[in-house]
């Protein structure tokens, strides 16, 4: 497939997708630009975009991914509690290094996380990709663990995680969330550097 059909494939593809997922798109990536300008109506959009996905990802059979849109939910609506509690609004957490204590939390999250959505995939539901889905959401979850704690390393576990859910997205139909995540392994690959 040379370059103009694969471009002609895309744009029929972006023709055809639904309204619902243009609006979770559109809502993910206001997310992440009112986060780069610290701004706190990032919550508001995260969790719209986050519950248009959630029903999307549901459809697609995507249950761990939808399981990971839920810790999200959760995480904004907490994110966004604290926000508004802060005494002292320039107060930050540093960012550092993670140790070997928290190297190994967060490789037993990942790989703990992987094996136990495996295994309720594989015998609860009728996914028809649970290796994929079960390390795209147990990786992010230990990226998200990292990301609580502000260690540099959350971006590596972001990319693992966003490295094999572009193609998986792409594979369920989700081709604008499958560009989304383009977005946010570029995104996280500054974050990173």
């Amino acid at each position: 497939m040379n370059f103009q059909e694969w471009f002609a494939l895309l744009y029929d593809q972006i023709l055809a997708t639904s309204f619902l997922e243009w609006f979770a798109v559109f809502f993910g990536v206001m997310e992440v630009l009112l986060a780069k300008r610290n701004n706190i109506l990032l919550y508001p959009a995260g969790i719209i975009g986050i519950l248009l996905s959630l029903y999307l990802k549901i459809d697609a059979r995507l249950y761990a991914e939808s399981l990971l849109s839920m810790y999200y939910l959760v995480m904004s609506f907490y994110g966004w509690i604290i926000w508004t509690k802060r005494k002292d609004k320039n107060e930050m957490l540093p960012v550092s290094w993670m140790n070997k204590q928290e190297f190994k939390i967060a490789f037993a999250i990942a790989m703990g996380g992987y094996f136990v959505l495996y295994f309720v995939l594989v015998n609860f539901t009728n996914s028809d990709v649970p290796i994929l889905d079960a390390f795209v959401s147990s990786t992010a979850w230990a990226g998200m663990w990292l990301l609580a704690r502000r260690k540099i390393e959350t971006w590596i576990f972001f990319n693992v995680s966003n490295i094999v859910a572009i193609p998986l997205l792409w594979h369920k139909g989700l081709e604008l969330f499958s560009l989304l995540t383009l977005f946010l392994f570029i995104v996280a690959i500054f974050g990173f550097l």
